[in-house]
């Protein structure tokens, strides 16, 4: 919400956005239509780690700093919201749902527990927040006011994902030593969905400078949310924080080589 009210609305937020959404809904849908997909992926939590990634602490601020850098243009903040938008609206929405299998109750999902989750999500609070700021004319006021409380809520997030990681590092064996399922879902994250988005991207004429904060946002490391609902629903805390853990690290090396891959002239 804040970041939104920072930066404004438009066209290419919205765009983003949409393309966010529908592309992690598609791809989770085609792993678990197709089985040779799903072999390689049985649960949501490992589908989860390789789609969801960490846009709002992470992506938006190397956006930012490539900003700043002459890498990529002003219009940057606005894509790279409106990809964490998506994201973030699909993780709290369909979240619950997976990661506690109730979608198994029912043949599809019910119309009025997904319009439940869709109230309830971060994303759609802070959309909500967004209109009544901007219908009262309260927005740069609410930007300001909003820095304090994003604040807290980053400093406990850090705290529980800071505590789960604790616990890979004491066992040493498991930060190397994990299996092929959480391998793939790694791959999925930091270079087959990067490279889905390219292409979506030049299916749909976007620049060189909008394909290019567009690929980042995907290249992400897991996102938080992951370990925070996996610690909610007592689902695979494990391999959600050991994704996280491996995915954060090795993005160290895959985005800045994606960057200047994308960067080289065309």
């Amino acid at each position: 919400m804040g970041l939104i009210l920072k930066y404004g609305i438009d066209i290419s937020l919205v765009r983003t956005a949409l393309l966010a959404f529908s592309s992690i809904g598609i791809l989770i849908s085609l792993i678990n239509i197709l089985p040779f997909l799903k072999g390689i992926l049985p649960s949501y939590s490992l589908q989860f780690g390789g789609l969801i990634g960490n846009t709002s602490f992470l992506g938006i601020p190397i956006a930012s700093a490539l900003i700043n850098s002459g890498v990529l243009t002003n219009d940057a903040y606005n894509i790279s919201i409106g990809f964490d938008l998506g994201t973030t609206l699909f993780a709290w929405i369909f979240g619950p749902f997976f990661l506690q299998e109730r979608i198994t109750q029912y043949k599809f999902l019910n119309l009025k527990e997904l319009i439940k989750a869709l109230l309830s999500s971060p994303a759609s609070k802070g959309i909500i927040g967004v209109l009544f700021a901007y219908l009262f004319g309260l927005e740069k006021d609410f930007g300001t006011l909003l820095t304090v409380p994003t604040t807290i809520v980053l400093s406990l997030a850090i705290l529980v994902v800071g505590s789960r990681l604790g616990i890979i590092t004491n066992n040493k064996n498991k930060i190397i030593d994990f299996n092929n399922h959480i391998k793939s879902s790694i791959i999925l994250k930091l270079i087959i969905f990067p490279l889905v988005i390219f292409f979506v991207g030049k299916l749909l004429n976007f620049s060189s400078y909008q394909t290019t904060a567009t690929v980042i946002q995907a290249a992400t490391p897991t996102a938080i949310s992951t370990i925070l609902m996996a610690e909610a629903y007592k689902t695979n805390q494990s391999i959600a924080s050991t994704i996280l853990f491996t995915t954060t690290l090795t993005s160290i090396i895959t985005i800045p080589f994606l960057t200047f891959l994308l960067s080289l002239p065309k």
